[in-house]
């Protein structure tokens, strides 16, 4: 079938909104027709070069939408069911999966860097050309095909241009503190960046009963924006700021999450938590980033320090969950998508997330199923 899709050609060339040729699901697969897809930092990452990913591709891994075909084999949803999509799919059968960690699943990590599906091939062309999937969804396009284990079937009650963010973003902040950290009530917690998974660390460490949540961000409206989602502080970076935060929490925090990945901020989240603490690294640090700690204190102070990929989640469980979280009010979740733009102009909503307007910017496809308007309290701006 043709799908329109926008094409990333190679590193920091403009995006391009094509024609692409989209191949029937196969066996274990499903064809979803997106409602709408979040625009994440990865993908700007990747387009950048900063993340390596084959090229042409489509980028884009923040998507929800209406299951239109399933491939042989595939039970768990059916034509018409609503689906949240997870970019990391999982085989079942691997040490990790059957451990209960499937975000470690040895099948999908080599075919998700390859650019392809589970099959090691692809669904995608543009002529004769195969275009590369990116991270098993490539969501920058009306429909996609995905491994079956990546459509979570949700409720048709559920918003999708709210179950779109839970599928990336909001499950990673979330789930770093939830899952990984496993941050308790009256625990301070510091997140480092107020981006989409900052805010998502922020509310999690919220209902979890932290006492105080300590941002630190370069730009003060976003951690004006922060407060909103939970935050008690709000730090811009500066010479003194462990300092600061050592201040604010009395010698300092329980929990240290680095939802940026910046050089030094592995440090600094090192220096700012009391011993016995735990720092949670989420943010995807340069690939040639080689940080150093302190050798005696690492020994002495006992402080754990551990990495979380995707939430550390089990996406099948954990997104329903999230979900069943935002429908009971206590995740405000539509309060993340700061705009909405045209498939045109991904390059213009890159431009702004890096400039620290956008908590979470989207593309919408179908606005009905997407029902992001006539929110009131929604803080949503129309493109």
């Amino acid at each position: 079938m043709e799908i329109t899709a926008s094409l990333m050609t190679r590193p920091n060339e403009p995006l391009e909104t094509v024609l692409l040729e989209l191949s029937e699901p196969r066996a274990g697969e499903v064809l979803v027709r997106l409602a709408v897809t979040g625009i994440c930092a990865s993908d700007a990452h990747t387009h950048t070069g900063r993340i390596p990913s084959p090229s042409p591709c489509v980028l884009g891994h923040e998507g929800a939408g209406v299951v239109e075909r399933v491939g042989p084999g595939v039970t768990h949803v059916d034509v018409g069911d609503h689906v949240a999509l997870s970019w990391m799919p999982s085989c079942g059968t691997c040490r990790h999966c059957v451990s209960g960690r499937p975000v470690l699943c040895t099948a999908a990590a080599p075919a998700m860097f390859a650019g392809t599906l589970l099959d090691g091939t692809v669904r995608l062309h543009r002529g004769e050309q195969p275009v590369s999937h990116y991270s098993f969804l490539s969501t920058f396009a009306t429909h996609t095909v995905v491994p079956a284990s990546s459509a979570i079937p949700i409720g048709r009650h559920i918003p999708l241009g709210v179950a779109s963010l839970v599928g990336c973003g909001v499950l990673t902040g979330y789930g770093a503190v939830v899952n990984r950290a496993k941050v308790g009530p009256g625990s301070s917690v510091l997140v480092f960046g107020a981006g989409g998974v900052g805010l998502s660390a922020v509310m999690a460490a919220g209902i979890s009963g932290a006492e105080q949540i300590i941002v630190c961000d370069p730009v003060a409206a976003k951690l004006e924006e922060a407060t909103l989602f939970g935050a008690t502080h709000g730090l811009v970076p500066s010479d003194d700021v462990v300092e600061r935060i050592r201040e604010i929490s009395a010698g300092g925090v329980d929990y240290a999450i680095d939802a940026a990945g910046g050089d030094g901020i592995l440090g600094q989240a090192f220096a700012a938590t009391v011993p016995g603490g735990t720092i949670v690294c989420v943010g995807i640090p340069d690939v040639r980033a080689r940080p150093s700690l302190p050798g005696p204190e690492l020994v002495r102070d006992e402080k754990i320090i551990t990495g979380s990929l995707y939430g550390s989640s089990r996406p099948s469980v954990d997104i329903p969950a999230i979900l069943r979280q935002y429908v009971a009010e206590r995740l405000p979740l539509d309060r993340m998508i700061s705009k909405s733009y045209a498939l045109d102009d991904l390059d213009t909503a890159f431009v702004d997330m890096r400039e620290g307007k956008l908590n979470r910017g989207v593309v919408v496809f179908d606005d009905r199923l997407a029902n992001l308007s006539g929110r009131e309290d929604s803080g949503i701006l129309a493109a």
